[in-house]
């Protein structure tokens, strides 16, 4: 059966989203009354009533009919209040028509049916991210690849290293990946801090730096102190030091689900059950058996059962967790490796105790701190912000993007991105992004990171059709949520695989690189730096097709318009009622033209091309407003 949806454009579809546009507290307190806004559009037919069906106290509830509040642009504004009676809340919008058709409005989109409540928006107590951390980009150092100061050649290679020069291959697989040390420091990452705040950089995001036994370093010996070989407590106070100074913040990396085999707490207890450390991890068959991350035997895994290790490593003064975040480190929150498998084991499950507890223990030393926890699979349903304040995930931004941009003849697979289809088409693209965007709160899909590529996975540019890195980085820097720049993005970098993508940065070309790329980063940041829409605003798409997808972002002070092209799409047109300020729209970047033909708006179809605009006010654009509350 044919659907009135299937003829209504994109852009005319009724929308709702958690920004400020849409729900007025952004930080609701338990027993606040939440005004929350609806958009519908004439095209949709006659409304009848629009009401919400809310959730209080695991029960559903309709709202009375909502109210007409404002009419502008061919855009009927509604608005239903409802009480914050819960922690959680989810809620949903009923749209009746006059002809009888009626709709439901949820996160993932417009439906004629009803639909799960696990789909609801969803709203909570539980924003507690800093200001800053919304408009934030982040840069990924691994620091034994961004760069040697003159320190590190005093520095003799450790016993489970293998020495490699700057310019040397990184090895791929096998034998060496985790011992090649090219010898990178934390002085090296002061030296380029002006590179950083050129690139347009706010945020620094170092993997571990603490004492280990590869280059990685995710499998600690101590949390104590500064790797030496990085240059020790010293170099990490003076590169935060430095950092601030220059308006750049920095965290840390921190492995919570495990240590190293060679931590001080498992030596003092492996072998020797008698040991007070033997309850800090999964120990068995006289303290010669453990628990490890995936079985691998050099990561042990942290058993938080134990009251003394949650006191040394998460709530006490003196534990690991807030001593860094002091001075004189000062530094400014921690991303939580595998944060998904922190306190979970068989039938043991202690991960939201624990989220909790890091970020109670972070915001007594300072509330002005940030902490994103890493989720190799599907983060939604269980990042909501008790903890976490955002994912480190790839599931509604990273693999969509890679799908869409994938270049299937390629000889080599990206493993990365799993089983299953690797080629899909923009349309595909937006509703794999609502799909695992909607379980996140608004204040959650704004703090989490929308990487590329990281550290542990192939560069994005060696996977993907040529000419495909400018464009999704510019999807980065427009979409809600952290950009990431993992260090040599910037120098259009390759890699097959994690290992390969942790290559030395070639600061003085030793090894290929296309530096065009930093005008393009320097581009988007500036353009995020300057227009608040991108830091907070409500994302609405307008468009999709098989190559090219428009979406808005918009706050209360702007509306930032973007068209994605991957290929040619001679029909890629939007209402101009789909968007104010369309007459009065400056170009931004890409030097695309918006064409206005009688009531639709031509949109430029460039192959491998992006195109932000600065939209007009809607005063200036001449667009009616009628505000009836």
């Amino acid at each position: 059966m044919t659907s009135k949806l299937d003829a209504l454009p994109r852009g005319l579809w009724p929308h709702h989203d958690g920004s400020e546009l849409y729900v007025a507290n952004q930080n609701p307190k338990l027993g606040d009354k939440i005004k929350l806004k609806i958009r519908i559009h004439k095209a949709l037919g006659k409304v009848k009533t629009v009401r919400v069906r809310f959730s209080e106290s695991g029960e559903a509830f309709p709202t009375p009919p909502a109210k007409l509040v404002e009419i502008s642009n061919g855009w009927s504004w509604y608005q239903v209040v409802i009480t914050m009676h819960n922690p959680y809340m989810n809620y949903r919008f009923y749209i009746e028509l006059a002809d009888g058709s009626s709709y439901w409005l949820n996160a993932r989109g417009l439906s004629e049916l009803e639909q799960p409540d696990i789909e609801d928006f969803r709203i909570n107590t539980f924003s507690s991210a800093p200001k800053w951390g919304k408009s934030a980009v982040m840069y990924q150092i691994f620091p034994d690849r961004f760069a040697r100061s003159k320190h590190a050649d005093k520095h003799k290679t450790p016993d489970w290293a293998i020495a490699q020069n700057w310019g040397d291959k990184v090895i791929g697989s096998g034998p060496g990946t985790s011992e090649q040390f090219f010898g990178g420091d934390i002085y090296g990452i002061t030296e380029h801090l002006d590179h950083l705040k050129d690139l347009g950089v706010t945020l620094v995001y170092l993997t571990p730096v603490f004492p280990a036994r590869s280059n990685h370093r995710y499998d600690a010996s101590s949390f104590a102190e500064v790797d030496p070989l990085l240059g020790g407590d010293k170099a990490l106070v003076e590169l935060v030091k430095a950092a601030h100074k220059k308006g750049v913040k920095v965290i840390g990396d921190l492995t919570s689900n495990h240590s190293g085999v060679a931590h001080e707490w498992f030596r003092a207890a492996y072998k020797k059950p008698g040991a007070k450390e033997s309850e800090y991890y999964y120990f068995s068959n006289k303290n010669k058996d453990y628990d490890s991350w995936f079985g691998v035997p050099s990561l042990p895994k942290f058993n938080w059962n134990s009251k003394e290790l949650r006191k040394k490593f998460i709530t006490g003064s003196k534990s690991i967790v807030a001593r860094w975040l002091k001075q004189p480190f000062a530094m400014d929150g921690w991303r939580i490796d595998v944060s998904n498998m922190t306190g979970r084991i068989r039938d043991e499950d202690m991960y939201m105790e624990l989220q909790t507890l890091i970020r109670e223990s972070m915001h007594k030393i300072n509330k002005d701190t940030i902490l994103l926890g890493e989720y190799t699979g599907d983060a939604g349903y269980q990042i909501q912000g008790e903890g976490w304040h955002g994912a480190m995930t790839y599931y509604n931004f990273t693999k969509p993007v890679w799908r869409w941009f994938y270049n299937t003849e390629n000889k080599a697979e990206a493993g990365f991105l799993g089983i299953g289809r690797t080629k899909i088409t923009g349309t595909e693209l937006v509703q794999q992004h609502l799909d695992f965007a909607a379980a996140f709160p608004w204040h959650v899909r704004l703090h989490n990171m929308n990487p590329l590529d990281t550290h542990d996975i192939p560069r994005f540019k060696t996977f993907t059709v040529e000419g495909a890195q400018k464009v999704a980085a510019g999807m980065q820097f427009t979409f809600p949520g952290m950009p990431v720049i993992w260090a040599g993005d910037e120098f259009g970098l390759d890699g097959g695989n994690g290992e390969e993508s942790r290559t030395p940065i070639p600061w003085n070309d030793e090894r290929p690189n296309d530096k065009s790329m930093l005008e393009v980063y320097k581009a988007f940041a500036k353009i995020r730096k300057q227009n608040s829409a991108l830091h907070d605003g409500s994302m609405r798409f307008l468009y999709a097709s098989a190559e090219l997808i428009a979406y808005v972002r918009e706050n209360k002070k702007q509306s930032i318009l973007v068209v994605v092209s991957r290929g040619e799409d001679p029909k890629a047109t939007i209402p101009l009622d789909s968007v104010a300020g369309i007459r009065g729209a400056r170009n931004l970047f890409g030097g695309g033209k918006l064409k206005v033909v009688g009531k639709e708006v031509l949109l430029p179809t460039e192959p491998m091309s992006i195109n932000i605009w600065a939209l007009a006010a809607p005063s200036s654009d001449g667009s009616e407003i009628i505000v009836l509350i």
